[in-house]
């Protein structure tokens, strides 16, 4: 029962080395052969994806022509705000975004627990009766013994391959493809609380503007029946008068069931009960600071959340391919045990009671029906559709970006179209009121141009309308206020935050 010498140690040390390096060799002798890999996607390159030289808006710069992170408040409306961080903070679908994550991120607590070193304490008890007539004779053979076992284990798998840190390359992509679509999900969110507030203030600036329509239309009406009464003019003109009256009643009717439907809309946005928006007031529409960076390429790819995810899942895709070749080599690792086996209790620590072992193992594929070469050819394809993926969303954000800045651009060369108009009309109520004033023109044609200007001004506020919700898209096109750190740390915290999208 003398303990091992050093010598022998060192003997049985250089044995194990030994016996693990031929096993090595001829593993890497035998490995499967795997497949060449002849349809590679190429990813497109965003570095010089830039718009047409024609899309030009009245702002752009490299400074103030990316949104920054709450880019609905540089709309100026309190209310706005307040509505925008209530959706943020309250809404189910961000809960199952932020879910999504947590799972990717167990993922990758799995992916690491299947590497490295593992160690086990295992005892056990058996009561056996030997036969009397089998191997052992008596007194062996007959009687009852208890043997107990009680050993530590432990096993060590190198990663010769890399198998095991390319599943948890994969595992982290996906966590930062989820940490990506949160911030998508939020910037979706919140783009359709503006553009829904922006719809009921139109809405409401219409049947205000309409309100007073309606009165100059019944007033034009009572005007034409004096003008009937003494004769100064036909019925057909009363009913002409009237006819346009009805169409502004309808009009009402329609604006109002609009407002209530926004009001609905925002309301199921915000997730919030009956008298949430009991207090939302009507505000004028604001002015839009539609801008465009200098310069889009490699910058639209860190501030689109899109692009990112979709880039992040081809990171993974990549790595679960090195996954599916690495399951090609042999898996080599090394395993040993030590503990105490024995028959009765009373010996289990006794020296001469211990056992132990201590080698390398190793498993190499030879057939299996084409699994190994089916699961790289899958993962493969896999990779590719990743790719192809990519490249759409590369092609879809420019376009996104470039037709929502030739939607401002085309509003706001309407805007400044429609401002002729509008400095027309009211010169034509100016002439009206001073020729009205010398006794040159009457009620009637004063009414009429005043209903003009207020038909001009209905024509803006949809112009106007039209244009925030262009901005709104082009916002979004860029980005919103999404900025991509680049990191890869699972652990990171959950880049899109109540009040702000950046990461």
């Amino acid at each position: 029962m003398n303990p091992l010498t050093l010598s022998s140690f060192r003997q049985t040390r250089a044995r194990i080395v030994s016996a693990s390096l031929l096993t090595a060799l001829a593993a890497l002798a035998g490995c499967a052969a795997i497949p060449s890999d002849r349809e590679v996607l190429p990813q497109r390159d965003l570095a010089g994806a830039q718009l047409s030289a024609d899309i030009k808006l009245a702002q752009t710069n490299s400074q103030s022509g990316w949104p920054q992170a709450q880019w609905w408040t540089q709309y100026g409306d309190a209310q706005l705000n307040q509505l925008v961080e209530q959706a943020l903070r309250n809404s189910p679908t961000l809960q199952s975004a932020a879910a999504h994550i947590e799972t990717a991120r167990a993922a990758v607590q799995q992916s690491r627990s299947e590497a490295g070193a593992t160690v086990d304490l295992n005892a056990a008890a058996t009561r056996t009766l030997y036969s009397a007539d089998g191997l052992y004779p008596p007194p062996i053979g007959g009687a009852w013994y208890t043997e107990t076992t009680a050993m530590v284990s432990a096993r060590y798998d190198f990663d010769w391959w890399g198998k095991h840190k390319a599943a948890i390359g994969a595992a982290v992509g996906e966590v930062n493809a989820r940490n990506a679509e949160y911030a998508q999900t939020q910037q979706t969110l919140a783009a359709a609380v503006v553009q829904t507030y922006f719809s009921l203030q139109d809405a409401w600036g219409h049947l205000d503007n309409l309100h007073k329509m309606e009165n100059l239309q019944q007033a034009l009406i009572q005007d034409k029946a004096k003008r009937i009464a003494h004769g100064l003019a036909s019925s057909d003109a009363e009913h002409g008068a009237e006819n346009d009256y009805a169409n502004l009643r309808q009009l009402d009717a329609f604006l109002t069931t609009q407002a209530t439907r926004q009001r609905e809309a925002l309301r199921a946005l915000l997730g919030a009960d009956a008298q949430a928006l009991a207090d939302l007031a009507p505000r004028p529409l604001p002015d839009t600071p539609a801008a465009l960076p200098a310069k889009l390429g490699m910058e639209l790819l860190a501030r689109r959340p899109d692009l990112q995810a979709a880039h992040w899942r081809v990171e993974a895709a990549l790595e679960r391919t090195e996954a599916a070749k690495a399951a090609f080599y042999p898996d080599i690792n090394l395993s040993g045990f030590v503990g105490s086996d024995v028959i009765s209790l009373d010996q289990l620590f006794r020296y001469g009671s211990r056992t132990m072992a201590i080698g390398p193992a190793f498993s190499l594929p030879l057939f299996d029906s084409g699994r190994l070469q089916a699961n790289l050819a899958a993962t493969r394809a896999r990779r590719n559709e990743m790719i192809a993926d990519y490249n759409q969303s590369v092609c879809n954000a420019v376009r996104d970006v470039a037709q929502a800045a030739v939607n401002v651009q085309g509003m706001q060369s309407q805007l400044v179209e429609q401002q002729s108009n509008v400095r027309a009309t009211a010169a034509i109520l100016n002439s009206t009121q001073a020729r009205m004033e010398r006794g040159l023109a009457d009620n009637s044609a004063l009414l009429a141009a005043e209903l003009a200007v207020g038909r001009q001004q209905d024509l803006r506020l949809e112009l106007r309308s039209q244009l925030l919700q262009a901005d709104v898209t082009l916002i979004k096109a860029l980005g919103g206020g999404y900025r991509s750190s680049g990191a890869a740390n699972p652990q990171d915290a959950v880049a899109a935050k109540t009040a702000g999208i950046t990461q």
